[in-house]
């Protein structure tokens, strides 16, 4: 009786498609899961892609204001700064002077003109 399939052979095939049918579709469920997490942890790490754009182009802002600051604060402009400042309270300076003087010349009031010019 070598050749012929008796009952437990049947039933031991049966119960091994059974079993690999139930792994399969364990495997579809679990593979199924997988791809929704790595859905969601692509999507996570998209977002904190974003915002370590957003932080990374906030920091080059900075840096950019800080250099401007730096440059308007070193001691070559503020030197220069200072040196033009002076001429220019100088010329302020000069500049009342030479008007005080004026209003003296006339003391405070225009000698009249005459209404005809006269041609040179």
């Amino acid at each position: 009786m070598e050749g012929a399939i008796d009952i437990k052979t049947v039933m031991t095939v049966a119960a091994m498609i059974a079993s690999v049918a139930g792994a399969a579709a364990v495997a579809r469920l679990q593979i199924k899961e997988l791809i929704e997490k790595l859905s969601d942890i692509e999507g996570r790490l998209r977002a904190m892609d974003g915002r370590a754009d957003k932080l990374w182009t906030m920091t080059e802002t900075q840096e950019t204001r800080l250099n401007v600051l730096a440059k308007l604060a070193s001691p070559e402009n503020l030197r220069r700064d200072h040196r033009a400042m002076a001429q220019l309270e100088a010329f302020v300076t000069q500049l009342r002077a030479d008007v005080s003087s004026l209003q003296k010349l006339h003391n405070g009031k225009h000698p009249p003109v005459s209404d005809t010019r006269k041609a040179e």
